[in-house]
């Protein structure tokens, strides 16, 4: 079989444009009703996308009354859609570092079950401020502890998953034995941040493991990319920078011992779609006029670790100057990259870089026709800069509705994205490898 272009379908409040939640293209549904992600992952299944993804934060932004950031937690939602949805893969967020391993490995065993093999976890060294005042009040650990401490967590949870045989359940009521001895072992894990006995108490889930997701691009995040990732969820302005990164991640996947088709690059991508052009950068104009630069200024702030910006005016060239060098910034320090690297290469004001901002906060924004996004995002598939993409409707359900009826034909058309589902499992829309115990 050909190679198909992966469509992964991001879910973000109503929409990846920061002023969505006002437009009155948003769905109706409060943030708080299951029936909005449910309709959302129906509608990515009827389009055939390889799964939906589900982000998360562990705490309420200090620009909640302007900027609604609120949205259910991952991890029991994707259980109400794996329930409403029958093939599309289920993605979702959890944080390594201030999630016990034993609760986390226990959790997705469980989605894979309910799900019947359609989970992926999407995992993240927690960076927010705000969010290390939530569990222990202890700080912000550093960017490298983070990693440090992650490296060993998916040690831990590896083995919990794998502490099953695949066949160690054998339920057999004749013989009153439910399980083959010998065939579920503890892991007996001690190290500098955890310590587990195990094993896990339920049964290995229909993929092994969950399918394993990361979106860290900094040097760090790369290298436990490359172990452990297999998709990557990236944000690129440029397809250079794009084919870039595709390529390094790769390398570096193959030097750990990998296969370079056993990792996927999905940078995000939002599309304003319109009829004609003009219609497209009218529709974009309309949702910048809709946003607020104070909110954009607090939310480049909480990027940049909670940097001041206030003393920056909005209509001044800005220069990396103007920010901290991101190998000091604890939080995120791949996307402060993205950000620094953009104005030093087009210096724009502050009002432009929020505004590009509020697209979809550093992701690759554009705006154009149906063919001109099925173009485009051919020619980064077939070009060596992704093996798909991280769809950021910039509002939603609209314009996901637009995608399905009119960009994925296009892409169906040009022979690189499927006409119905071929797989059961995430694992099988992606091309993954099953992991042996």
């Amino acid at each position: 079989m050909s190679r198909r272009l992966r469509v992964n379908l991001f879910i973000h409040g109503r929409g990846h444009h920061e002023a969505a939640w006002r437009h009155p293209q948003g769905s109706p549904y409060a943030l708080t009703d299951v029936r909005y992600y449910v309709e959302l992952a129906q509608k990515a299944e009827a389009g055939c996308f390889d799964s939906v993804f589900l982000a998360d934060q562990l705490a309420a932004g200090d620009d909640i009354s302007r900027a609604p950031r609120t949205w259910l937690e991952p991890v029991t939602t994707l259980s109400a859609l794996a329930v409403a949805t029958s093939r599309i893969g289920l993605i979702g967020t959890c944080s390594s570092t201030y999630t016990e391993p034993f609760n986390l490995a226990r959790q997705f065993a469980s989605l894979d079950h309910i799900s019947n093999g359609r989970v992926g976890w999407n995992i993240v060294t927690s960076w927010l401020v705000a969010a290390a005042a939530n569990f222990g009040g202890q700080g912000q650990l550093s960017h490298a502890e983070r990693y440090e401490r992650a490296e060993e967590y998916m040690r831990v949870v590896n083995g919990l998953w794998d502490s099953w045989d695949d066949d160690a359940a054998i339920d057999d009521r004749e013989s009153g034995r439910y399980a083959r001895e010998g065939a579920i072992r503890p892991i007996a894990h001690k190290g500098p941040f955890y310590q587990v006995m195990g094993p896990m108490n339920l049964p290995r889930g229909p993929q092994g493991r969950p399918v394993f997701v990361q979106a860290g691009s900094s040097e760090t995040g790369r290298r436990f990319a490359a172990r452990h990732a297999e998709a990557v969820f990236t944000a690129q302005m440029e397809k250079a920078t794009a084919k870039e990164f595709y390529g390094d991640l790769k390398r570096l996947a193959v030097g750990e011992g990998r296969a370079a088709d056993q990792i996927l690059i999905l940078p995000g991508i939002s599309p304003v779609i319109g009829g004609t052009e003009a219609e497209a950068l009218r529709i974009s104009r309309e949702l910048n006029d809709l946003s607020d630069p104070e909110v954009g200024r607090k939310r480049l702030s909480g990027r940049f670790g909670g940097f001041d910006f206030s003393h920056l005016p909005l209509d001044t060239p800005l220069s990396p100057e103007d920010f901290p060098d991101p190998e000091t910034v604890e939080a995120a320090r791949s996307r402060t990259e993205v950000i620094v690297g953009l104005v030093r290469r087009e210096k724009p004001t502050l009002r432009q870089l929020l505004g590009y901002l509020a697209g979809a906060r550093g992701h690759y924004v554009t705006a154009g026709t149906p063919e001109q996004i099925a173009d485009l995002m051919a020619d980064w598939f077939e070009d060596g800069a992704a093996d798909g993409f991280n769809l950021m409707p910039p509002v939603l359900p609209w314009m996901l509705d637009v995608f399905v009826a009119e960009v994925v034909p296009l892409l169906r058309k040009r022979g690189i994205f499927r006409t119905e589902y071929e797989a059961e499992t995430l694992r099988g829309h992606y091309g993954l490898k099953r992991p042996g115990v």
